[in-house]
């Protein structure tokens, strides 16, 4: 069965007006201004990894490099106490990846065995007692 085309509601923009707003929008936005929208989520996606109940270290650290990657191509593309934010956000994930590292290899650590004391109400029983040799 054939899609048929509705007509327009009355107050919906038709196809031509939403390209023409479309193109509008296009011409406004920044390149700048997407790369900070961009950092914002690659960094809340950071941390959101570094937190214990979703840790993924190696996407962490995805994040920390692409950040320490970005932030150069925006100088001067956008205020300077921005990328100063961003370069803190850029430090304290660091911080925060060193430390979970450290715990995660605390917890993959192989841990030594304890020595189990022998009971102290049996005696020592020799190979000649067992019915052996010795």
């Amino acid at each position: 069965m054939a899609e048929q085309e509705r007509p327009p509601e009355e107050g919906a923009p038709s196809e031509a007006e939403y390209a023409a707003r479309l193109e509008e929008e296009l011409k406004r936005i920044k390149i700048s201004d997407v790369l900070v929208q961009t950092l914002y989520t690659i960094s809340s996606l950071g941390y959101h990894k570094l937190g214990t109940e979703h840790r993924d270290l190696p996407q962490a650290r995805l994040a920390i490099e692409s950040l320490r990657a970005l932030l150069p191509v925006l100088k001067g593309a956008t205020a300077e106490e921005v990328l100063r934010d961003f370069e803190q956000v850029v430090a304290n994930m660091q911080l925060a990846y060193a430390t979970a590292a450290k715990e995660g290899s605390k917890e993959a650590e192989p841990k030594e065995p304890e020595p189990q004391a022998e009971p102290e109400d049996l005696e020592q029983v020799d190979d000649a007692e067992l019915g052996g040799e010795g």
